[in-house]
């Protein structure tokens, strides 16, 4: 059997590493780093600071949007079946689900556009005149014991941002993929993931319910003067960036509707198995075929205003220019987050995996710490 290597900028990257939390930027996480040929495994911090518990390989993490590539990937993986297809309308299986397009028109949203952030769905950004807002409308990392038939009924009384295929917007479009999931399923759209993903790569601590209490991390934000522990409900409201509400007890709450956007918990080992998986060629839970067309720019010449030189596959970001993007990835490398504190990214040209799961949002998801650890991998 193949034994990976160590990895050449060990030494660079755990120095990364230790520095984000020597400066209470980063409380803990796990760090991974795969290739063909070396492999990167760390955990560092604290899970819970103030018990003192360290951070270690099998912590299980809120997941939060790191739960999109695998429900993403159930998708083709039911379109290989025959049991779901691209182009299939949103109404075949919620016919109550027609949202006005910002003209007054109803018009069809695809699984296609559902998969690619296309479909005029958005987030809400917690202002108040903001529409989710007042409509109370739950994105997966807050309102617990909110179900999904009332989540779904009041995301289709706020007006779509744009017509579907017109605009890409990041935004609720997987958590209604979830439940078409779910739908096709016959059952949960839990019961659809682990079926076609989760439960092939043996990704046995995964899910949307969390089953062993005791390995969850204690979640932190960001703050002035360092990262503090999240107590209840919490608005995070960075300078030039999104405001995002969390709720660390969503989780607990077994009535809450399972978030194809954002709702499962799992570890950074299983995530990687998942990607590794994809990189090699989709295997056991996808055909190759599959996995090139899943993995490609599949939005065209729409712009991300947020993200010059990037599009979006159905997985993850696209990378279309490295030169543009200023990042050290080949082109066609994908990547993605969490915002409760995750990053990713998938480098097939380059033969090069990268997770980071921390418990400190936003640090971990969008700040600056990520682009360090990218660094460091890829000097």
């Amino acid at each position: 059997m193949h034994t990976p290597q160590p990895f050449r900028n060990a030494a660079r990257l755990d120095a990364v590493i230790d520095r984000a939390i020597g400066d209470n930027r980063i409380v803990g996480g796990v760090f991974l780093v795969a290739g063909d040929d070396f492999a990167y495994a760390r955990a560092a911090g604290f899970a819970d600071r103030e018990a003192r518990i360290p951070m270690r390989e099998d912590t299980i993490f809120r997941l939060s949007s790191t739960t999109k590539p695998m429900v993403a990937a159930t998708a083709p993986a039911m379109i290989e079946r025959g049991k779901l297809a691209l182009d299939d309308k949103v109404s075949r299986f919620l016919p109550a689900f027609r949202p006005k397009a910002p003209d007054g028109s109803v018009p069809e949203i695809s699984i296609h556009q559902l998969l690619t952030h296309t479909s005029g769905l958005g987030y809400p950004t917690m202002g108040a005149d903001d529409p989710y807002v007042k409509a109370e409308i739950s994105t997966g990392i807050e309102g617990h014991g909110r179900t999904e038939d009332d989540n779904l009924k009041r995301l289709a009384g706020v007006p779509l941002f744009a017509k579907p295929g017109t605009e890409w917007r990041y935004g609720m479009s997987l958590d209604v993929l979830g439940a078409i999931l779910g739908i096709v399923q016959g059952s949960t759209l839990g019961d659809a993931v682990a079926h076609y993903v989760t439960r092939p790569l043996d990704m046995t601590d995964t899910a949307f319910t969390l089953n062993n209490y005791a390995r969850l991390a204690i979640p932190y934000r960001d703050n002035e003067g360092g990262a503090t522990r999240m107590n209840g409900v919490e608005i995070v409201s960075p300078e030039g960036r999104p405001t995002f509400m969390f709720d660390p007890a969503r989780v607990f709450d077994n009535r809450s509707y399972q978030s194809g956007g954002a709702g499962m918990v799992g570890t950074a080992t299983d995530f990687l198995r998942f990607l590794e998986a994809i990189r090699k060629g989709g295997a056991p839970i996808l055909k190759r075929e599959t996995v090139e067309m899943a993995v490609a720019n599949q939005i065209g010449t729409l712009v991300r205003e947020d993200s010059p030189g990037w599009r979006f596959s159905y997985l993850g970001a696209w990378l279309e220019d490295r030169g543009v993007a200023k990042v050290p990835f080949a082109d066609g490398a994908l990547r993605w987050g969490g915002v409760w504190g995750h990053n990713w990214s998938m480098d097939r040209k380059a033969g090069i995996t990268i997770v980071g799961f921390t418990n400190t949002a936003l640090e971990g998801c969008n700040g600056p710490f990520i682009d360090e650890v990218r660094d460091a991998v890829y000097a």
